[in-house]
């Protein structure tokens, strides 16, 4: 548990107000977190609210070790043919790093790479640059979509006729590209890792069978990439539309656009998004209106 996760508990309300006929935080209700690489953090949020938590991993990262993308990207920038790099996530601009230093020196790559204007989305490569003694020469603001990331280059940076790399994080950022291509860059995406399944999808079975019973009042998402997940195991359960159609019972809450626009494209309703993309702040942001919004569903 970080020292950052720590205070984020330590600052989180007890639920209280048990005067009052409807129950506050989280209390009694049945909480299903799809999150994978903090899980432990989640339950620990959700149980501090009240909540009876189910976490279930939906997805696990696959570093690709045979990454001819990253190595093309390392030629082009140590050809000097790179005019903009963007780092999405923390992770990916760690990846990144190893899979290029398994050829090159670490020197070489990061004096290469300060020679470009670099975009950094949010505060994880961010930290990444910092601890690596790397400039940044634009931060994304939150929430950190792809349309924050595109208005901070309209704002900052000329893109006709540039060549822009992307390290993607997962899986390929489309409308990104398109949106590029249409100002006249040229776009080189560098996958760095992708996602997949658990190894052991029982859980995640079994949670999404629980939903489709009925047996849970909140599910909460992540990331996009949670719900394409669940969504797939439901489909080769044959429960795709008896999954959607209990989680339209459910309260229904993301951590930020990006994951919202996914739900919203599923055909789900976003009930729940933080002013911030943080767990902590998804979770509070259910222990103050979950509630409300479950018995207005049930009313309905």
């Amino acid at each position: 548990m970080t020292s950052q996760f720590r205070a984020t508990i330590a600052a989180m309300p007890e639920p209280t107000d048990q005067n009052s006929s409807t129950p506050s935080g989280l209390a009694g209700l049945r909480v299903c977190s799809f999150e994978s690489r903090r899980g432990d953090d989640m339950r620990s949020l959700i149980e501090r609210q009240g909540g009876i938590a189910t976490v279930v991993p939906s997805m696990r990262e696959i570093p690709l070790d045979q990454n001819p993308a990253a190595f093309a990207f390392a030629d082009e920038l140590f050809a000097g043919r790179i005019d903009v790099v963007v780092l999405l996530t923390g992770v990916g601009t760690r990846a990144l790093a190893e899979v290029v230093e398994s050829k090159f020196g670490r020197g070489q790559f990061l004096e290469a790479l300060q020679r470009c204007v670099i975009i950094v989305r949010g505060p994880k490569p961010a930290a990444v640059l910092r601890e690596w003694r790397v400039r940044m020469d634009h931060l994304v603001p939150e929430p950190n979509t792809w349309r924050d990331l595109l208005a901070v280059l309209d704002t900052h940076v000329p893109m006709s006729g540039k060549v822009i790399a992307v390290q993607e994080y997962g899986k390929p950022s489309d409308e990104l590209y398109a949106a590029l291509h249409e100002r006249g860059a040229d776009v080189l995406p560098v996958p760095v890792y992708r996602w997949a399944l658990p190894e052991n999808t029982q859980p995640l079975e079994d949670a999404i069978r629980t939903t489709v019973a009925g047996q849970f009042d909140v599910l909460m998402f992540t990331s996009a990439q949670q719900l394409h997940n669940v969504l797939n195991v439901a489909q080769s359960l044959d429960l795709r539309e008896a999954w959607l159609n209990a989680a339209r019972r459910c309260v229904v809450a993301s951590i930020g656009p990006t994951a919202s626009e996914t739900i919203a494209e599923a055909g789900l309703p976003v009930d729940l998004q933080p002013e911030h993309p943080k767990m902590g702040h998804l979770v509070l942001a259910a222990a103050s209106d979950a509630q409300m919004i479950r018995e207005r569903k049930r009313q309905t």
